[in-house]
């Protein structure tokens, strides 16, 4: 099973509980589809975007759950970033944790 993930607000996680779609963020409504990071990407995006935010989760998803939704598409560096096209359904999370800043950057934290 391989493991991708979205950083967003406490506030938005829990609009998305309530809606049942997690909402898109500012750029992903501009690109056109929802931007997610691999394991080994995820702290390195919440440090080079998130810096300073202290209300931030992370949600975790099986990449196997979005079928041809789901884009591996080079991004920061070449690397390759999964991309949903599509909605993230909130119930699809297999778990959801707090993202908490440590030093310059975060670790994951709690399930919520």
């Amino acid at each position: 099973m391989t493991l991708i993930y979205k950083i967003m607000s406490r506030a938005d996680w829990a609009r998305a509980l309530a809606d049942g779609d997690v909402p898109l963020a500012e750029v992903d409504r501009r690109d056109g589809y929802v931007h997610l990071s691999s394991a080994d990407q995820v702290l390195e995006t919440a440090r080079l975007y998130f810096a300073g935010r202290h209300d931030l989760i992370v949600a975790e998803f099986d990449a196997g759950d979005f079928g041809d939704d789901l884009k591996w598409e080079a991004s920061r560096g070449g690397a390759l970033f999964p991309h949903v096209y599509g909605v993230l359904p909130a119930a699809k999370a297999r778990r959801a944790a707090a993202l908490v800043a440590s030093g310059d950057g975060f670790v994951i934290g709690d399930d919520l």
